[in-house]
């Protein structure tokens, strides 16, 4: 029999669950997705059914598998990428979830945010985690559901972000997380790699519901049989930003990605060096392997394909994504119109939790067309705050920028973003670079792939947007039409 030669990479998001079958030439050759139910309890909440998750993983996996073509015995290796921050707990003995998964992009933990930045606290979780105090992160997550959830049985509870939910399951049973999804919880210490006993301490969560964290390039377990009827090595996982950043090769300092999902994702990678900001930015792991500690600065930008999701849905101004572009190359201008797509407060470099949506300058002429065109504007001007936050912080000015994500489609706004930042734009053929980082990682681990640096030069890209006029007034002006949405619900 044939050694196996397929990898299946799993994109767990927060859209919806996806599953890639990749051959030896690193190509896909079968997928699969399924969309995700949004539960919005109150304003501000957002939950997902981690049942649902669960269900949909194995739908992807075997619908993906009789997509390709192929048999579950010829994939030698499974990598697994997922949406990070959101979190949950279940019952380590039935396995079932003891409420719905709390989703990064969540706001209820704000408050209590607050109650930690005015007792001072900013500065020291900063300094251990890297991370600002902001409701994205899991740790008040965490402490929100021991809390909240009544009858608790701690000694018989497990917790995890989704990547150690869905290995737990996969595995029947393993109990395991990497460094890249651990180190946005707000409980790992950036320097040790280690869960930090002084903030478990704080945000009273005790060490032994937590899953062990190790390298994202590395043996996790394999599937039970009662998945797939073969025992499949799980030999990868990331989250999905650092997947994506793996993906396009972005190893050294200098080397910057942006994926415009749900949010907008700008991530450096700083090699081997923690680079501290005046948490503007966020420090983070970007990948592990054996003993090696890969750092990056991240962009967090909460709301993006979001707006335009909104635009479809809420005020049925398009019918579909691809229609954006169309309108927004219609005009010539906003005609004076800027929104900031806050919907979720602000991230990077703001952070500010109260900060909501807003468009301004709208008059009695202004059209739909010009409203999308600002939304797809803002989206680009959110990433130019970002790159000018990390060129004031890195001795490597970002060169060009690569992208992906389903708003990097978008020819206007690649355009856009390639003039209002000055450097080249570069999109790839694959634009599913979060499952194509997970799936080279899970192929290195078990030798299926050689060298790193040849699947990276063997990635073929599809165009290169280079700049051209600058609009950097119109910049100026967005910028202050920011300032005005700060604060909003305090």
């Amino acid at each position: 029999m044939q050694a196996p030669k397929y990898i299946l990479a799993l994109d767990l998001g927060t859209t919806g669950n996806r599953a890639f079958v990749f051959n030896a030439d690193g190509n896909i050759v079968g997928s699969a997705y399924k969309e995700l139910t949004q539960h919005y309890p109150q304003p501000g909440w957002l939950e997902h059914n981690p049942s649902q998750i669960w269900n949909d993983t194995c739908w992807v996996m075997q619908t993906a598998i009789v997509n390709s073509q192929i048999t579950p015995a010829q994939i030698a290796a499974i990598g697994l990428t997922v949406q990070r921050e959101t979190c949950l707990l279940w019952n380590k003995t039935t396995g079932e979830p003891l409420h719905n998964a709390i989703v990064w992009q969540d706001r209820r933990t704000a408050p209590f945010c607050y109650e930690l930045q005015a007792q001072g606290y900013t500065q020291e979780i900063y300094d251990r985690t890297g991370l600002v105090i902001d409701a994205y992160f899991s740790a008040t997550k965490l402490k929100w559901l021991l809390d909240n959830i009544p009858n608790l049985d701690i000694n018989n509870t497990l917790a995890g972000t989704i990547d150690t939910w869905i290995l737990w399951k996969l595995t029947n049973g393993i109990h395991a997380t990497d460094h890249s999804n651990a180190s946005r919880t707000m409980l790992m210490n950036l320097t040790t790699g280690a869960w930090d006993e002084a903030l478990l301490k704080l945000f009273q969560i005790p060490v032994y519901i937590l899953p062990q964290i190790q390298p994202s390039l590395s043996h996790f377990g394999v599937t039970h049989t009662n998945i797939l009827g073969v025992e499949i090595p799980i030999t990868a996982i990331l989250g999905d930003q650092q997947a994506s950043l793996f993906g396009h090769g972005c190893s050294k300092p200098g080397l910057v990605k942006c994926t415009y999902g749900t949010g907008s994702f700008l991530v450096a990678h700083t090699g081997s060096q923690i680079i501290r900001t005046s948490q503007q930015l966020i420090s983070t792991i970007a990948w592990t392997q054996s003993n090696s500690l890969g750092y990056a600065l991240e962009g967090s930008m909460f709301t993006s394909g979001a707006c335009i999701q909104w635009l479809r849905d809420s005020l049925k101004l398009i019918k579909n994504a691809a229609q954006t572009e169309t309108m927004a190359t219609s005009v010539t201008d906003t005609m004076g119109v800027y929104f900031v797509p806050a919907f979720s407060g602000l991230g990077a470099p703001h952070w500010d939790m109260s900060a909501r949506g807003a468009f301004f300058g709208i008059t009695g002429g202004t059209k739909p067309e010009h409203m999308v065109r600002a939304v797809l504007e803002a989206i680009a001007y959110q990433v130019k705050e970002v790159v000018e936050a990390i060129n004031a912080s890195c001795t490597i000015p970002v060169q060009k920028l690569a992208v992906d994500g389903g708003a990097c489609n978008n020819n206007f706004l690649m355009q856009f973003q390639a003039d209002i930042l000055g450097i080249p734009v570069e999109r790839p053929v694959v634009r599913d670079t979060t499952v194509q980082g997970v799936a080279f990682a899970a192929g290195l681990v078990i030798g299926l792939w050689d060298s790193y640096e040849i699947l990276v030069q063997n990635r073929q890209i599809d165009r290169v947007f280079e700049p051209g006029k600058e609009s950097l007034n119109n910049f100026a002006i967005w910028q202050k039409a920011v300032e005005r949405t700060k604060h909003w619900t305090n």
